[in-house]
């Protein structure tokens, strides 16, 4: 019998645990931090061995096969031992795919993917396809594989997913964008995320769709060293050559496999980024073979998604949003170009190696003051201090709505867009987004 051992016991770990033993797999789970309660159910009720808060090498080190958290960077003593040993490393979502040949439509970019993998699950949802919502949002793919198989998946896919994964094969793979984003995992360097990003295409066949933005100047670069296989579905904010889908004088249009039009104003996502969401969704859905009545009722009452440029409030004329998901620069960008009021705007956290001139000059534009939100904000100090605008330090979402109360007049908006991960203060980007929520409609 071949020995799988799941390192990480959360949601993707403890879905490929069942899915193992479903298989006939001898299998181990092991989580150096605390496994949740559910989790530890879940193992139990399907008497799989597990351990928490420690790594017992010789229960590891004996495995034929190691399924990995995305979370875990290559650099953790453990994983260094497996790589010396020689021992294959891969990802849930690539041992899931092994069990099942449902059709995956399948999304990965710096930003966007979450809101654009809502909205496709959406559609699909609308049109009556059997179809499970998985990767980074939703359930875990092998558990779904293993106990509640459906006919579609669509997966939200991040690079550290995308770096373990070898013969899985998206049907349709989007790509959104790539903008520098984790580069703290990847050496510092760019071209090591981009080579992630882009491993979404690998093992596409003729039959398949690649969907992707066609203004992204990094990925129009690194298209010409790929022999694509895949029918190519490009979009753009605008036609241009070569692109499918594009906004045309307010209309939203889709060229092709099945022409499509609706105006633009009857999307019920807004700001330039959802344009881009929205044209990618409906592409996704047009191949899918899903009816156009079904896509436009669909892109017309979609309801958003949780922490991505969220209305939480108003408080004495002040708008609060949350947009706690927007863990890079890039996103924060999108954010703050969306603003229609002057913004204060929350920044900080466990920074990833961020540039901030991308946002430099919107931040001068947008905004009527900053709040710094971190365990050490000196590298947010030495940028934007010298920008001249009215900046506040702080260390816990209390002082920082403490601030913000204090900075914002009537008529403006609080935007938290912390271009940074939540790790430093908070347990994660859903904490950060909620103690922001609770906080401010308790002002």
């Amino acid at each position: 019998m071949k020995r799988i051992v799941v390192l990480g016991a959360a949601e993707s770990g403890a879905g490929a645990a069942v899915l193992a033993q479903k298989e006939g797999f001898d299998v181990f789970v092991s989580d150096m931090g605390t496994i949740k309660d559910r989790y530890k159910k879940l193992l139990d009720d399907h008497q799989i061995e597990w351990e928490e808060g420690h790594h017992t090498e010789e229960k590891i080190l004996n495995a034929d096969e190691i399924i990995k958290s995305p979370g875990i960077p290559d650099e953790a003593p453990m994983i260094q031992k497996i790589i010396a040993k020689g021992i294959h490393i891969i990802s849930e979502i690539e041992f899931a795919g092994r069990y099942t040949n449902s059709k995956m439509i399948c999304i990965t970019g710096s930003n966007g993917k979450t809101t654009t993998t809502s909205l496709i699950y959406h559609i699909f949802k609308e049109a009556g396809y059997d179809v499970g919502l998985a990767g980074n949002i939703g359930n875990s793919l092998a558990l779904q594989v293993a106990e509640t198989p459906h006919e579609y998946y669509v997966i939200e896919l991040s690079s550290f997913q995308l770096d373990n994964m070898y013969d899985f094969r998206a049907n349709v793979a989007i790509l959104m964008n790539i903008t520098p984003d984790h580069l703290d995992r990847y050496q510092n360097c760019m071209q090591n995320y981009v080579d992630a990003k882009m491993r979404i295409i690998q093992n596409q066949q003729p039959e398949d769709a690649f969907i992707y933005w066609n203004d992204d100047p990094i990925i129009r670069k690194e298209l010409k060293k790929y022999d694509i296989k895949a029918i190519q579905l490009p979009f753009s904010e605008l036609k241009e050559k070569g692109s499918i889908a594009y906004i045309e004088e307010g209309q939203y249009k889709i060229e092709k496999p099945t022409p499509f039009n609706m105006e633009q104003e009857e999307l019920s996502l807004t700001g330039k980024h959802n344009i881009y969401n929205s044209l990618a969704a409906g592409i996704a859905s047009d191949v899918a073979g899903i009816k156009k009545e079904v896509i436009r009722k669909s892109l017309s009452d979609f309801p958003g998604v949780e922490h991505r440029l969220e209305y939480v409030t108003t408080v004495r004329g002040v708008r609060y949003v949350n947009d706690s998901k927007a863990t890079n620069v890039d996103a924060c960008w999108y954010a703050l170009e969306s603003m229609k009021t002057k913004t204060i705007l929350i920044i900080g956290g466990k920074d990833k190696g961020n540039d901030y001139n991308a946002i430099k000059d919107l931040v001068l534009e947008k905004c009527a003051g900053l709040v710094y939100l971190g365990a050490d904000n000196t590298k947010l100090h030495n940028f934007f201090d010298p920008l001249g605008l009215p900046v506040r330090d702080t260390h816990s979402m209390k002082e920082c709505m403490e601030a913000c109360y204090e900075m914002a007049e009537p008529g403006m908006t609080v935007l938290l867009s912390p271009c940074c991960a939540s790790f430093d203060l908070f347990k994660n980007m859903e904490d950060r987004g909620e103690q922001f929520k609770s906080l401010a409609r308790a002002l």
